[in-house]
């Protein structure tokens, strides 16, 4: 491979993209040594400009698109390019499925040492999206001043604090705008300040917006930078519950909760009071100043063997600020429908769900089960799961709060409490090693692995594997359309 010293930063070149990496950066070769290529397409033939140089490859930025990709489309958004979020707008949605599917057929080839034959044998068609664009439930807005001193929202340029005022990102629901609209016009006319994150100072750090799909209903919480408020004990909810109960939090907060409650299916505002200084967007405490402390929503059962039909059956969830609820709802439905299917319940079954949230798959699976164990690390969460378990009337599961790879040996070494099917939705970074130990020794029948990451699936895998467990199925759902993030949901069996 031709060494770095032949290039140097800001040199101009001509490159054809050849490939793609799992991050998305087109890859393109001059006499040999690679460029990696932010916002370039397979098939472009483009000039690049050189920004940074390694031994043995290089970065490189876009400049001009000499002969366009036939993959190649026009972008929905005019930020794409800054914004960190849509990785790969200007790809078509076809080109981008089988980017995917290829990114996590390569991590369990490269990563977990399966054979490409093997793979290609148990691999199923990923699920896509059929309308690919508005389909996120909840978005974070940092909010911010621009140089003539108005309030501005929007999202941070990729790897940077640097926000880009868009209130209309083609992702999110579309109030979304309206929402931001009014919230802007309400500091601007009160002179409400945003947060300077440099000074520590500045009142409106943050909007988060929730909506339900199924429901329509919608929440607003502010996340402020208010030390004169907060009673220190981490208050969750129904604290400060209406203004006449709480207070106010903000400057003429009625005009605010007033203008937000004219949006169609507006249900809660809150304010989430957040004064440290830290990346962390949420505070410990919420207190509800209009409407009600939660809003529902319903994810229905799927008939995975017919198309994903609708079979009529539906779990309704209670969601607060700080609740961890699936972004996608449509592809979520696909998500857990076929871990059900994989699951292949009779209603004899004892199944561990592990890193369970609020309860969203334990529900799913309870219906079909003799008993299922939630255990989740959040308390919160935790309380959230049984508190949706009872209000679906669902009887047969339970949740613990814990660590998955603490709690899991405890019942069963100490209780005795076995699973006939483990299901497992870990975050990114994958399973604890001692989680995978205990559920080998607990010799489920069936194991069902829910990623959010492929390559932490694929060594997760292994250690399964190793541990006499063999991948019987294995499937890829395009939960985050426009970006380079794919879930997986694989079936092994003893």
């Amino acid at each position: 491979m031709k060494q770095s010293a032949g290039y140097e930063k800001n040199q101009v070149l001509t490159v054809e993209i050849i490939d793609i990496t799992s991050e998305g950066e087109g890859i393109g070769k001059v006499d040999g040594f690679p460029f990696f290529v932010k916002d370039a397409v397979i098939g472009d033939q483009a000039q690049i400009r050189v920004t940074r140089v390694k031994k043995n490859y290089a970065y490189a930025r876009l400049e001009k698109v000499y002969v366009p990709s036939p993959f190649r489309v026009d972008a929905k958004c005019m930020f794409h390019k800054q914004c960190g979020g849509c990785q790969i707008q200007a790809m078509d949605y076809g080109r981008q499925l089988e980017f995917k599917e290829r990114k996590v057929r390569n991590n369990l080839i490269r990563i977990g040492g399966f054979s490409p034959e093997y793979i290609d044998q148990i691999m199923e068609p990923i699920v896509g999206m059929e309308e690919p664009f508005y389909y996120r439930n909840k978005a974070q807005y940092p909010i911010g001043m621009n140089k003539e001193g108005n309030p501005v929202a929007g999202f941070y340029a990729g790897r940077t604090h640097d926000i880009i005022a868009n209130t209309d990102c083609c992702l999110g629901a579309a109030e979304n705008k309206e929402i931001l609209r009014v919230i802007l016009s309400y500091m601007k006319d009160y002179h409400v300040s945003a947060y300077d994150e440099t000074r520590g100072e500045g009142l409106i750090r943050h909007v988060l917006i929730r909506k339900g799909f199924t429901s329509g209903e919608i929440m607003v919480c502010l996340v402020i930078n208010d030390k004169g408020h907060g009673d220190g004990k981490g208050a969750r909810r129904g604290v400060g519950k209406g203004v006449a109960k709480g207070g106010a939090y903000l400057p003429s907060q009625e005009k605010l909760t007033q203008a937000l409650a004219m949006i169609q299916g507006m249900t809660s505002v809150s304010v989430s009071i957040n004064t440290d200084q830290t990346n962390v967007i949420m505070g410990k405490e919420i207190h509800t100043i209009w409407g009600k402390d939660v809003i529902r929503d319903t994810i229905h059962v799927r008939d995975v063997e017919n198309d994903f039909a609708d079979f009529g059956r539906g779990i309704t969830f209670a969601i607060s600020p700080l609740s961890f609820y699936q972004v996608n709802p449509v592809q979520t439905e696909k998500l857990y429908s076929l871990a059900l299917s994989y699951a292949g319940l009779t209603g004899k079954e004892t199944v561990w769900d592990l890193y369970c949230g609020i309860g969203t798959i334990s529900l799913f699976l309870a219906e079909d089960a003799r008993q299922v164990y939630g255990v989740e690390i959040v308390s919160q969460a935790v309380e959230d799961a049984r508190e949706n378990a009872a209000s679906n009337r669902i009887r047969n599961a339970q949740f613990l709060v814990g660590k998955a790879e603490e709690v899991l040996p405890e019942k069963f070494e100490k209780e005795g409490i076995a699973a006939d099917v483990i299901v497992v939705d870990p975050p990114r970074k994958g399973c604890d090693g001692a989680c995978l130990e205990t559920m080998i020794k607990m010799a489920p029948d069936r194991i069902i692995y829910v990623s959010c990451d492929s390559a932490t699936l694929a060594r997760d895998l292994r250690v399964l594997c190793d541990g006499g467990y063999e991948v019987k199925r294995c499937r890829a759902v395009d939960m985050f359309p426009m970006t380079v993030h794919v879930e997986t949901v694989c079936l092994m069996s003893r």
